[in-house]
């Protein structure tokens, strides 16, 4: 099975050198490539029975003649269809060569999302099927057209066919109902029906899970010794009586297992999670208190360059009147700057060092590294934190991430890491009222923010877009500024921030809007992590349909953030998910329910999709699945003398030897 692909037909030099872009070099690792969804052809819908939003298949005539017109740097082609019940018009964007080949009276199998457009319901860009029953979608590999890659991926199988070794012992498969591995791989792309490719799912899920906690399990038992911090007992308390507010019983908490780690001997590597507002930073910056009662050094590292600088600021009103020395090394730092921020560090001149990316830059050198501190962990990869792990002899790690993550997936995900929540929220945190605003009632909306900033309070609104699209209909942020500046609220003083401005644009607006000197925040989801603003009382997210709740509620957690009532808008017609986000305020209810509707994929950034290709992918939410294989393992890991734990073992070191080498499995 690891013959080269150039054993496959239809695969020459160009598509050879577009799947090894993709890590996909034999026939083994394309058969490996996994769906990362399926769509249903077995049931198609009638066109009266379409609504906006509906994702499906329709079996269709194409009626009348196909139109194509240039719209900017679109090719638009429109065609009408029908069943006998309904006519709809269909459009795709930049196929120009589709127009030949929508024939009138041709019968055709659509599969797509049906959009309102100018008051009509409309097929967006569907995809013309041949197939039948549950078919494979591949995510897409730049140089290959979806249909090349089933159509390779099938090839593959039939080269592969029965020739899959079931290496999991066999007392482990039966004790958890698993099929064979032959049946699961070929299920799993070509289901023979629904109950066949939950087999397959769960067979290939179970195996990639339990050996990936295997690996972890084997990594974390090399106990590595690391700096160990002695700081005075009185130093956790000095700490809190510093405070100028009382600390939760949570906070309280989970320092004391901080502060038991950095004491013991074996390097912390502890993820501190919680939910937006419930004090992670003020832990970080307690252990960085504590490593230097110890006479260490500490280091922040912040995903953003304004999320660095306000985590700057809140370190020298907190740390400094403490005896800490605090710097900052951002990347925008003049060379001079970055000069004698490089010396101060070498120099032991600072105590606490914060900043991002730069502080893993190759010419920083720390000469007492005991404390390493990352926040928003899923915006970094596990290689990013290693690397400022290494500027040291084995520092502690401590991690922080607001993205509310169910404990048990936390377990999976962060295998690697012990974990603690803050599952309380400050006393002075205020629950955000979230509504549904209908297009309807906008005009309503602008009225109560005139009256919010004439209180004194400012605005966000966060828009899915940047620029006008017509393939997406949706609120572009440009737009939305000139509107609002111009038309709607001319009286007050707008800002717009979006990822493709300047970093120094960027920040120099946000610095406005942190200030006080802009009213309103015009906004893409840059803003969703990093803009601390407690006199932001209200939040309106257009296109509320177009985000994941998680996303959502990262979102909502920009306002509350001081005493005064906070709001949040979801500009959108009604419908369940939406109603659920109004319902509670507990992001960790809101993951749940989000990996529930999604599949926790979407919830995590390239770490997590790396190590877990098959297994995350095939969950979509089971919980189940998760706790069996993590229970599995610790029991393995519990007698690795039997004969299933050496076999596990040994696959887990091979399947993982690439992935985990950068976590220290080998």
């Amino acid at each position: 099975m690891d013959i080269a692909l150039t054993g496959i037909k239809g695969i020459g030099p160009a598509r050879l050198k577009a799947f090894e872009a993709a890590g996909i070099r034999t026939v083994r690792e394309l058969v490996m490539f996994l769906p990362k969804e399926y769509r249903d052809l077995s049931h198609p819908v009638a066109l009266c029975d379409l609504k906006p939003g509906d994702t499906a298949a329709v079996r269709v005539r194409v009626a009348g003649e196909a139109a194509q017109r240039r719209a900017r740097r679109l090719t638009i082609t429109k065609v009408y269809v029908t069943d006998g019940t309904e006519a709809l018009p269909v459009i795709w964007y930049n196929q120009p060569w589709l127009q030949k080949q929508l024939t009138p009276d041709r019968e055709l199998l659509l599969y797509g999302r049906a959009e309102m457009k100018s008051g009509c319901v409309t097929l967006v860009s569907p995809v013309i099927e041949q197939g039948e029953g549950l078919i494979p979608v591949y995510r897409s590999i730049p140089g290959i057209p979806a249909k090349a890659l089933r159509q390779s991926v099938e090839a593959a199988l039939h080269l592969c066919e029965g020739q899959w070794p079931d290496e999991l012992p066999e007392p482990l498969r039966r004790r958890y109902g698993l099929c064979e591995r032959n049946f699961a791989m070929l299920n799993a792309h070509f289901p023979q029906s629904r109950e066949a490719l939950e087999a397959a799912r769960r067979r290939i899920a179970f195996e990639e899970l339990l050996l990936y906690q295997v690996a972890l399990a084997l990594f974390r038992n090399t106990g590595r010794e690391g700096v160990r911090i002695d700081f005075p007992e009185r130093a956790v308390d000095d700490f809190w009586a510093a405070l100028p507010f009382d600390p939760t019983g949570a906070q309280r908490r989970v320092l004391r297992e901080v502060a038991a780690d950095l004491r013991g001997p074996r390097a912390m590597a502890r993820l501190v999670q919680g939910d937006v507002g419930s004090g992670k930073t003020a832990i970080a910056f307690a252990a960085m208190a504590l490593a230097h009662a110890g006479g260490w050094q500490s280091a922040l590292m912040a995903p953003t360059e304004v999320l660095a600088r306000q985590h700057y600021d809140a370190a020298k009103r907190l740390l400094e009147p403490l005896g800490i020395r605090c710097g900052l090394l951002v990347g925008s730092l003049t060379q001079k700057q970055h000069r004698l921020a490089h010396e101060a560090i070498a120099a032991g001149a600072w105590d606490a060092v914060i900043g991002t990316h730069a502080l893993i830059t190759e010419g920083v050198v720390y000469p007492r590294l005991g404390l390493v501190v990352t926040d928003e962990q899923h915006r970094f990869g596990v290689r990013q934190r290693t690397t400022l792990s290494e500027k040291g002899d084995q520092p502690n790690v401590l991690v922080m991430s607001a993205t509310p993550i169910p404990r048990t997936l936390s377990l999976i995900l962060y295998g690697d890491l012990d974990i603690s929540i803050v599952d309380e929220l400050p006393p002075g945190r205020t629950p955000v009222q979230t509504r549904i605003v209908p297009e309807a009632k906008r005009e309503g909306l602008y009225g109560f923010l005139r009256q919010e900033v004439k209180k004194g309070r400012q605005v966000y609104f966060v828009c899915p877009l940047v620029e006008e699209s017509e393939a997406i209909e949706a609120q572009p942020a440009e737009l939305l500024y000139e509107e609002l500046r111009t038309r709607k609220l001319p009286d007050l003083n707008i800002e717009l921030v979006h990822g493709r401005m300047k970093s120094a644009d960027k920040d120099a607006a946000l610095e406005r809007f942190r200030t006080g000197a802009a009213d309103v925040l015009v906004s893409t989801t840059v803003i969703e992590v990093g803009v601390n603003v407690p006199n932001a009382t209200v939040m309106v997210i257009e296109n509320a349909e177009r985000f994941g709740l998680a996303q959502l509620h990262q979102l909502r957690g920009r306002v509350g953030r001081g005493a005064h009532e906070s709001w949040c808008f979801l500009m959108a017609e009604p419908n369940p998910r939406l109603r659920f986000m109004c319902s509670t305020n507990d992001g960790f209810k809101v993951a749940q329910k989000d990996m529930e509707l999604r599949g926790p994929g979407e919830l995590f950034g390239t770490r997590q999709s790396g190590a877990l290709s098959a297994g995350i992918g095939a969950l979509a939410g089971d919980t189940e699945l998760l706790k069996l294989t993590h229970d599995e393992a610790r029991a393995l890991m519990q007698h690795p003398d039997s004969p299933d734990a050496r076999t596990v073992v040994a696959l887990a070191r091979e399947r993982f030897a690439d992935r985990l080498d950068e976590v220290g499995v080998n």
